[in-house]
């Protein structure tokens, strides 16, 4: 009986996402939303445009995400809708709050699940843009719900509901333990570790560095936002950004890549959550997720540099040939994965 439900609601899911009809509704709504959040932003026209975009993005947010997971579209779209619309009545600071950590972690799963595979880096390289801009919607929906958290909790509990989302439905999805491989298996020990030590090492300075270490550090933080107006987020630059590349071109080649590519909510979160800090413009926060892209880009280019020449696939010739036979197939965007 599971397995004929299952069937079934992935069957609607698939008839949903590839409708070229709901696509374009689907992009209407969100651009509605998008135009609410930016004009309360401004800011134009009455209060209540800010809670009805972010209920607005958060809802169509979540019909994208179980439309391309498989599941059952209209059944997660209007139970979002509808706790959206009790957050916005009852407006109680723990509602608002835990409306917006859902709608980050939606926003950066989804983020990184409306990738496709990439053959080559330039691909690799617009997937973690497209990547980039949809959890950059997310945020404005993130910070329309106006939470009441601190930042720094706020910032760890999205990230750790985000990769633990990502990374059950990356194993739903087919690419189960048993896929991992021996390169996955080591993508994934070594992308928690460093995600957990780069989370852990910011703690730490934060609660006990000392001043003169904290200072030589913020130094070139301080340096870096005066003259470039930004800082890069070190958790995109060195983690998410990276790992989503270097995912979606090993998904090209190895179902393997999906594990890799999960890692990528480390980039899509703090994107997502990037105007909640009070402490820094909306220009910065922009500027600082860019600065993120371009140096993870930088790194995740090396790593697939790296990926081939550990294959086998040196020089331009070689890299060509194994381009040419890089044809693992996977839905189109806008059509269900599973």
């Amino acid at each position: 009986m599971w397995r004929r439900w299952r069937d079934r609601s992935t069957a609607r899911a698939e008839a949903f996402a590839g409708s070229r009809a709901a696509v374009v509704v689907w992009s209407v709504v969100v651009a509605l939303g998008t135009a609410a959040l930016v004009a309360r932003m401004v800011p134009v026209g009455p209060e209540l445009l800010g809670g009805a975009g972010a209920v607005t993005v958060a809802t169509a947010y979540t019909v994208a995400l179980a439309a391309r997971g498989g599941g059952r579209p209209v059944v997660f779209g209007a139970l979002a809708l509808t706790l959206g619309v009790a957050v916005l009545v009852v407006d109680r600071d723990a509602l608002r709050s835990g409306a917006a950590v859902l709608t980050c972690s939606v926003s950066a799963v989804l983020a990184v699940m409306v990738t496709v595979p990439a053959v080559r880096f330039w691909q690799a390289a617009r997937e973690c843009t497209v990547a980039v801009l949809v959890a950059a919607v997310g945020a404005l929906a993130t910070v329309g719900f106006e939470p009441a958290l601190t930042l720094a909790r706020f910032e760890h509990v999205t990230l750790a509901l985000s990769l633990g989302w990502a990374l059950v439905t990356v194993h739903q999805l087919g690419a189960g333990l048993h896929g991992l491989g021996r390169r996955g298996l080591i993508a994934v020990v070594v992308g928690s570790l460093a995600l957990a030590v780069i989370v852990a090492y910011a703690e730490l300075l934060r609660r006990y560095g000392t001043p003169g270490l904290t200072g030589r550090l913020f130094d070139g933080v301080v340096w870096s936002r005066e003259n470039l107006g930004a800082f890069p987020r070190p958790i995109e630059a060195l983690v998410g950004v990276p790992a989503l590349a270097w995912g979606c071109h090993m998904r090209a080649r190895r179902r393997q890549g999906w594990w890799v590519c999960a890692f990528g909510v480390a980039a899509a979160t703090p994107v997502a959550n990037a105007l909640v800090n009070p402490g820094i413009t909306r220009v910065e926060a922009a500027l600082s997720v860019g600065y993120g892209l371009v140096v993870g880009l930088f790194i995740g280019y090396l790593l697939i540099r790296l990926d081939l020449a550990v294959s086998g696939s040196r020089g331009r010739r070689s890299r060509r040939a194994e381009e040419a036979a890089a044809v693992r197939p996977e839905p189109p965007r806008h059509h269900a994965l599973a």
